[in-house]
């Protein structure tokens, strides 16, 4: 029979292994974040930015980790330490904002593509409307709402309420919207046939079959819609200047385009 005195040794010396094996642990786990290659990437790039890192992995036998959200929060991780080692923001300001806190390294800089705003309608409901001043938006919603993206903060919900301010429409339908964390949780909406129209970039629109562009928002009634790309400060992965070279090249371009964006070159908007 084992006493009480070696049933407590026993366990002692379980424990001893249990502690030991987790501080093994918890340091692999953390290296193995920090060999990541982690992008941040706003929400409305997904489709596009997912075939090219395919591409980058038959090619290399490489991968990125990409996460995807509003530009807003991204931001706001890297600015209280998330690990990312690249940026790519969905407007100018949030890319000027880490720029402000020297948290991106401005030499890697640059406007990478262009984008447009659309009103989508569930398919089976699109009615096409002309989008130009006095518009009747809100008859197109009816009783419903107006699915957007944050208009305070998410830079697709900041330009669609530019764009209907300048148009003189904010104020008929400002009671009426429905504000999403992200772009694509707005399309989402809209795709569910729980908003009869929302407010999206084009290239959303064309990721969803269940919705329809049944209008497009001139481009003068807003700022123009770049996503800058750039380095983040803390970026030391050994592939992540590849990873950027690789997305503004030439093989990459198709991949951008085939979801409706505007690969820019340098200096142009």
């Amino acid at each position: 029979m084992v006493d009480r005195r070696t049933w407590l040794g026993r366990i002692a010396v379980a424990a001893t292994v249990v502690l030991a094996w987790s501080a093994f642990q918890v340091p692999v786990a953390a290296q193995k974040a920090q060999d990541d290659l982690v992008i941040f990437a706003a929400a409305s790039l997904k489709n596009a930015l997912d075939a090219a890192n395919a591409q980058w992995q038959t090619d290399t036998n490489k991968t990125a980790k990409i996460s995807y959200a509003a530009s807003s929060a991204l931001a706001k991780q890297i600015e209280q330490g998330a690990p990312a080692q690249m940026f790519i923001s969905a407007d100018l300001d949030w890319m000027d904002h880490l720029a402000g806190k020297s948290l991106i390294k401005a030499d890697t800089r640059s406007s990478f593509l262009g984008n447009r705003i659309v009103l989508v309608a569930p398919k089976d409901k699109a009615q096409p409307i002309e989008i130009k001043a006095g518009f009747d938006l809100a008859k197109v919603l009816g009783d419903g709402r107006l699915s957007m993206a944050n208009v305070d903060s998410v830079p697709a919900g900041k330009y669609g309420k530019a764009a209907l301010e300048k148009l003189g429409v904010w104020a008929s339908v400002s009671g009426k919207v429905a504000q999403a964390e992200n772009v694509r949780a707005a399309l989402l909406l809209v795709s569910r046939g729980e908003a009869p129209a929302g407010i999206v970039y084009q290239t959303d629109a064309a990721s969803d079959p269940s919705v329809t562009i049944i209008g497009t928002f001139p481009a003068d009634s807003h700022p123009p819609i770049i996503y800058p790309i750039a380095l983040t400060a803390n970026a030391d992965h050994p592939d992540a200047a590849a990873f950027l070279a690789f997305l503004k090249s030439a093989k990459a371009k198709p991949f951008f385009e085939a979801q409706g964006f505007t690969v820019l070159t340098p200096g142009q908007s």
